[in-house]
This record gives C-alpha cells, structure tokens and sequence, in this order.
C-alpha cells in the first residue's frame, strides 16, 4: 500500500523534491508547517512531501496503534530499530522516490529527510538506494544495522547533515555520535551539529538547514 502524505507545493516550475519523514507517533502534518518558514528561493522550484507512517502496534507503548515507521521493542538503542520493519518503511519511501524521478525530478535534485523514527529509515534507505540523491538529513536520530552497512551501502559519497539536541532524552546524543562515527569511517561527506534542546528542532537549527538545502539543490 503506498504512502499518504501531505505536500508543500514548489513556489515556481519544479525542480527538486524534499520527502521528509516524522518520528514515531506523529503525521506528516507535524512537520510540513516547517516549509514555508524555511522560505527557501523560490526559482530553487522545492517541493516538499510529508509522508504519514502506517497505523501500527507499538510493543514499547504497550501495544498501542500509532503512526509508526517500525517496532520498538526495546529501549537498548542497540535493539531499538526493528530491522525488518525498517526495511519495510524503506521500500514504501523508495517508491516516493521513483514516483519523483518519474516526474522528471532527477535523483539529484531530491533529499530525503528525517527526524527521530523517520531519520533512522532515510539513514537507511539513502546510501542503499540505487541512485545517488542530493543528500540526506537525519535529525535526533540513529541508525539501524550498522553492522551491515559496509556490504550493503552503494553510495559512501553521499552528502549527510546531521544535527541532534545535547539534552535529548528520547534519543541520547551518544546514538546520534554513534551514527556519525560509522558514516565518517566510510569516508562520507558528513556534517555534525548539536544544540542546546531536547529531542525536538529549533530554529538555529532550521537556518542551517535552510543553508544546506540552498546548497544541496542549487
């Protein structure tokens, strides 16, 4: 079954694409107030998508239904990602992806973003995904299977901003670090920035993203 989401259109001819995933409980709608703050150029043609995760059981919660991009069965950051889950939100946010580049959006000209939850799918989908996108930006957030990313990355080169909140409790900084650490020893082009915040963005934080999408899709 396909993604629902809401849209921000591109305030001129469109050019690229920002698909921009929610953390665990939340919609597609917590995110896309987001757009027009970010007041990127409007010749840059960005349109922003915000996928809502599927309804499902959350072990964690007690079993309770929620949009989720996957299981947490476990608190250990080490077992929190339910891999196969993963895998599948993955493949669901891949065919966004290719539903863009059938539009003629190039892979190029298309990033894939995430905070929390939906960071650790784009953190997983980007490097494996067949074409090399214009970046991926994963926010309060973690990774899923590091072990494997070594066999199974196609795209080590890939552009990756990161940014987590010093004071996160949801998501400990160290988990984020642990994340940049791997992506860094395969050499890849990554950025860290951390503020004073909880597990949440601020606004420090949306201007340096402002500043990396204007550099990404230019």
């Amino acid at each position: 079954m396909s993604l629902e989401f809401v849209q921000y259109p591109a305030q001129s001819a469109h050019k690229a694409t920002v698909i921009w995933l929610h953390g665990l409980g939340d919609s597609g709608d917590g995110f896309a107030p987001v757009a027009p703050q970010l007041n990127l150029p409007a010749e840059l043609g960005v349109r922003f998508v915000f996928p809502h995760a599927p309804v499902q059981p959350v072990t964690i919660n007690g079993g309770m239904e929620m949009r989720s991009w996957y299981d947490i069965k476990s608190i250990e950051l080490d077992k929190r990602a339910d891999e196969e889950g993963v895998r599948e939100s993955a493949e669901k946010v891949e065919a966004l992806i290719n539903t863009e580049i059938a539009n003629g959006i190039p892979a190029n000209k298309i990033i894939l973003a995430g905070f929390s939850q939906g960071g650790v799918v784009s953190l997983h989908l980007a490097p494996r995904f067949e074409q090399k996108l214009a970046g991926v930006m994963a926010l309060s957030t973690y990774m899923c299977a590091p072990h494997k990313f070594t066999d199974e990355a196609k795209h080590t080169d890939l552009n990756v901003f990161m940014a987590h909140g010093s004071h996160d409790n949801v998501v400990p900084m160290s988990a984020g670090k642990s994340a940049f650490d791997v992506l860094t020893a395969h050499n890849m082009d990554v950025s860290w920035q951390e503020y004073p915040m909880a597990h949440q963005v601020c606004a420090e934080e949306l201007h340096a993203i402002r500043q990396w999408l204007i550099a990404r899709l230019s």
